[in-house]
């Protein structure tokens, strides 16, 4: 199968040189273009996976030799390949489809349409990497492309700035990551999965060992934005919606995910102990900074943190089939609600001087009552959010509990003060359905509340913006990947890893996570209900009061927290530290190193000063006396041959005479 692998992987290639190569000449044609290539990778990728599903290849050459030392690359073929292979040519095939219709009014769709081909091959050279090298190879080239789609809109500057940011924190993880690699290659000789996981890793020192293995997750927290790298991925929102869908919620930041499934077994205990505690906080900070954003792609992003760091907690506690499972699921809901706000920004975009000018399209507070313009949409996001908020008989029920009840039974081996995990598993659930119920009624529900005579004269999103929609909610539905509503034991994802979840009390956990959810929407749903509608129902309208009042005073409360600690993780645990690490930095240097390096200066102008007047005064002086000393003897004894007789005879009988004097 390497020569369909290698012809998946270069199908993408082609189509951003193509695309680049013809530039203008085939703008109108682009997306066509792309997604007829992405659909023949898709086709390609299907007929791979029934003839290699439950097989294990790798195919493995030599990339160069360095002092007598050989660097192998090599690609790797498995059942966690096969699913990724699927649900990134699917995932980028709607988005394809989806931008043809939500970007036709731009100038340059080739060049958006290249950068996805660009994007697409980056993502599946490392789905296919069989070792660490590669992978860092395509995981560069990813950062390349998410940095070019971010900064698409190049004339807005809060899009250039957001892709910088994106690009420079990546590096930071990536800088690590690198680490990483070189030191599991320079202890073990290799960084090939197959050889690693199957006992050619030599005895390592456990210390070590955890030090390599959080180099490589720093990588991990760079891509999947995870605590504190988690800061680039709302300002990603910068870039075209269904960018957002693509790679900021269902393949981009799903790589670092499917890295930690590659390397789980790499990973020591204490190693994985601290994963789980990143996974967490982000997963908590994530679902609570998404509560208070009126942006409707920004509350979604917060939402991705969040759903990121639920599963990178998954990692840890070792469900790690759980968390990808989790990543299957989420990228299709999540992928289906970002298509959802990119048809609603669509609908509200002023395209004309009669279309909903006067309003910000991104801005919930100034929406309300679209399902009566938008029905399919309405209908498409209210199944998409049913499965982020983890409702019963939704997809996102089945992997979100599939992780919490790993994180229970790893709790009950850790010990107790381990349960605060899994704890706070079950209160971000009931977050993120607070925050998913907030949306939607903002969105979809009520009145609306910009220029109604304008929104009237709009029509929804056409056949191709619809279509993908469709199909993501259609793919939340709990039918797709298990039998039983209700217990993700067996879904037939956990079928092809050979393994099952824990055994434990699966209805409880059920039953509490359906709790939480319901308690979640009910607070949302309360806290914006109006008095008028409360008293609606008389025989609750006295208590409901009272629970609006309770649950108004809790909200507000958050506020003030939220309203003090906007800027908290980035600036608290980033750059306040980095600041205080330069302003140290720049003292040392200032005080300590310029002074050693101003006093090594003046002792080396002194020691030249006297090395220079010894040169002249005795190096000098011994060869110019010398010279001296030969030009006066020959002077003197020049005038000896002057060419006259009596001379010569002179001399000889002076010499003649000094050696009978020294003889005698």
């Amino acid at each position: 199968m390497s020569s369909y692998l290698f012809f998946i992987l270069l199908l993408p290639l082609m189509g951003f040189i193509g695309l680049f190569s013809f530039a203008n000449k085939a703008n109108k044609l682009a997306g066509w273009i792309g997604a007829i290539f992405t659909l023949i990778g898709l086709c390609v990728s299907i007929f791979v996976f029934t003839h290699s599903l439950h097989q294990s290849e790798a195919f493995e050459w030599e990339w160069l030799v360095l002092r007598q030392k050989s660097i192998n690359l090599s690609i790797l073929l498995d059942n966690q390949t096969l699913i990724m292979l699927l649900v990134v040519h699917f995932i980028a095939l709607l988005v394809q489809v989806f931008s043809i219709s939500y970007l036709h009014h731009e100038p340059h769709l080739w060049r958006y349409f290249a950068y996805l081909q660009l994007f697409v091959f980056s993502m599946l050279g490392i789905v296919v990497a069989g070792n660490l090298l590669l992978m860092y190879i395509f995981w560069e080239l990813v950062g390349l492309s998410s940095y070019l789609l971010i900064g698409f809109w190049y004339q807005k500057p809060r899009a250039v700035w957001a892709a910088k940011k994106a690009f420079l924190l990546n590096r930071i993880g990536d800088a690590g990551f690198l680490i990483g690699i070189l030191l599991l290659f320079f202890e073990a000789n290799s960084t090939d999965f197959v050889g690693l996981s199957t006992g050619q890793l030599p005895h390592i020192n456990e210390g070590l060992m955890t030090a390599i293995g959080l180099f490589l997750f720093c990588g991990v927290m760079g891509k999947s934005a995870q605590f504190p790298l988690s800061a680039w991925l709302p300002d990603a929102m910068e870039g075209p919606t269904p960018v957002s869908a693509l790679i900021h919620a269902a393949t981009m930041v799903a790589a670092g995910i499917f890295l930690l499934g590659r390397i789980h077994f790499l990973l020591t205990p204490d190693a994985l102990y601290v994963i789980t505690i990143i996974g967490t906080i982000t997963m908590v900070m994530g679902a609570y900074r998404a509560i208070s954003q009126t942006d409707i792609k920004k509350m979604l992003a917060y939402s991705t943190v969040s759903q990121l760091g639920l599963m990178v907690m998954g990692m840890g506690v070792g469900a790690k089939e759980a968390a990808m499972f989790h990543l299957l699921t989420h990228a299709f809901f999540k992928a289906g609600l970002f298509l959802c706000a990119g048809a609603v920004i669509h609908f509200l975009t002023p395209h004309d001087e009669n279309h909903a000018s006067g309003i910000d399209p991104q801005d919930m507070r100034q929406m309300g009552g679209l399902y009566k313009y938008m029905p399919t949409t309405f209908r498409a996001y209210t199944l998409c959010a049913a499965a982020l908020a983890g409702l019963p008989l939704f997809s996102g029920f089945l992997s979100k509990d599939a992780i919490l009840i790993e994180a229970f039974h790893w709790g009950s081996q850790q010990g107790r003060g381990a349960f605060l995990v899994p704890m706070l598993g079950l209160f971000s659930a009931g977050l993120t359905a607070f925050y998913t119920m907030k949306q939607w009624k903002m969105v979809f529900l009520g009145e609306f509340r910009g220029d109604k005579h304008a929104i009237s004269q709009t029509q929804e999103a056409d056949i191709l913006m619809k279509v993908p929609l469709v199909i993501l909610a259609s793919l939340s539905v709990f039918i797709w990947f298990s039998f039983n509503p209700l217990d993700a034991a067996d879904a037939w994802f956990f079928e092809l890893f050979k393994t099952k979840p824990s055994e434990g009390s699966h209805l409880v956990i059920a039953v509490l996570s359906v709790l939480v959810a319901m308690l979640g929407l009910s607070m949302s749903y309360f806290d914006t209900l109006s008095p008028s509608k409360v008293g609606l129902i008389p025989s609750l309208s006295l208590g409901m009061e009272d629970i609006r009042n309770w649950i108004k005073s809790f909200f507000q409360k958050l506020k003030w927290l939220r309203e003090h600690s906007h800027d908290s993780d980035q600036h608290l645990f980033l750059i306040a530290p980095l600041q205080k690490i330069a302003q140290w930095c720049f003292w040392l240097d200032q005080k300590i190193f310029d002074k050693i390096v101003d006093w090594v200066g003046y002792v080396t102008v002194i020691l030249a000063h006297i090395v220079g007047r010894f040169d002249r005064m005795v190096v000098d002086g011994v060869v110019n006396g010398m010279a001296w000393t030969a030009g006066f003897v020959g002077n003197r004894t020049r005038g000896i041959q002057n060419g006259k007789t009596q001379s010569y005879l002179i001399a000889m009988l002076v010499g003649v005479l000094i050696i009978i004097f020294f003889v005698l």
